[in-house]
């Protein structure tokens, strides 16, 4: 069973609570949604599922019912207790109070060394939160993450796209991304003023190039994206690197596919 709007607003009131937006909290108050994207998660017994941001415990409910194991992580120490009554009754869920920014994640993770990450996460920490489970922790094998729209086809676009950009440079160079699916705003509790849209990303070998040195030149280029490489790069990339790299100086940073910025970074880095 998994919450409905009334019954929403009845823990809220029970609790003494009401959605935090310094939080961001906009708790999903539709049984057939969070269906949705446990089916999309694609996970079931033997499996190890991390939520973050559980809340009230909506998504929770709908994981658990997999028969993966959940662990439900929440920052609000004024939900957590409502979170633990609401999956009292369920054995596969580990529900931890803990900043999801600033959390250990390998001591959180130890039980298993490959995880799901399914969440609906705050739209305000969701863009550098997902940049760092990708960056740090490789145990999360995979992500099944609810945005903003926006931030979500960011992730998942193409070179060459409008909304191509250095996270999306990211996503392609730890894994594969796509937008699962849109999620209207009238499942939310309170309704939220954007659309919001599940983004999938799964994790893949990196290609054989230092990331930190890869990423730093993307930032750069990103960072002035109306210049051609060879002014927003001047002083980093010189001219007889762009040619053993085989990238033309005069193109824009949204051109260039994560093969095309491995081959630069393997350039400047000799």
């Amino acid at each position: 069973m998994t919450h409905s709007r009334p019954t929403i607003h009845e823990l809220l009131e029970r609790g003494g609570l009401a959605p935090r937006r310094d939080l961001g909290q906009n708790f999903v108050a539709d049984p057939n949604t969070v269906r949705r994207i446990a089916a999309l998660a694609d996970v079931g017994p033997g499996d190890h599922v991390v939520e973050i941001g559980a809340g009230l415990g909506s998504l929770t409910l709908a994981l658990a019912d997999t028969g993966a194991d959940v662990l439900a992580v929440e920052v609000d120490r004024g939900i957590v207790p409502v979170l633990r009554d609401v999956v009292a009754d369920r054995s596969n869920v580990r529900v931890v109070e803990a900043d999801a920014m600033t959390a250990d994640w390998p001591a959180l993770l130890a039980g298993s060394d490959r995880w799901t990450l399914v969440a609906n996460l705050p739209y305000n920490v969701a863009t550098p939160l997902v940049c760092d489970l990708l960056d740090e922790v490789p145990a999360v094998a995979s992500m099944l993450v609810m945005v903003q729209r926006e931030v979500a086809e960011r992730f998942a676009a193409a070179p060459g796209s409008k909304q191509y950009g250095a996270v999306s440079v990211k996503a392609a160079y730890w894994g594969t991304a796509r937008v699962a699916a849109t999620v209207p705003a009238s499942v939310f509790v309170p309704r939220p003023n954007v659309e919001s849209a599940l983004v999938r990303i799964d994790r893949r070998e990196p290609p054989d190039v230092e990331p930190d040195a890869l990423f730093a030149l993307v930032k750069q280029a990103f960072g002035q994206r109306r210049k051609m490489l060879r002014r927003s790069l001047a002083g980093t990339v010189a001219a007889e690197q762009f040619d053993a790299a085989g990238i033309d100086p005069q193109a824009r940073p949204e051109t260039l596919g994560v093969d095309d910025w491995v081959r630069l970074a393997r350039a400047v880095g000799g």
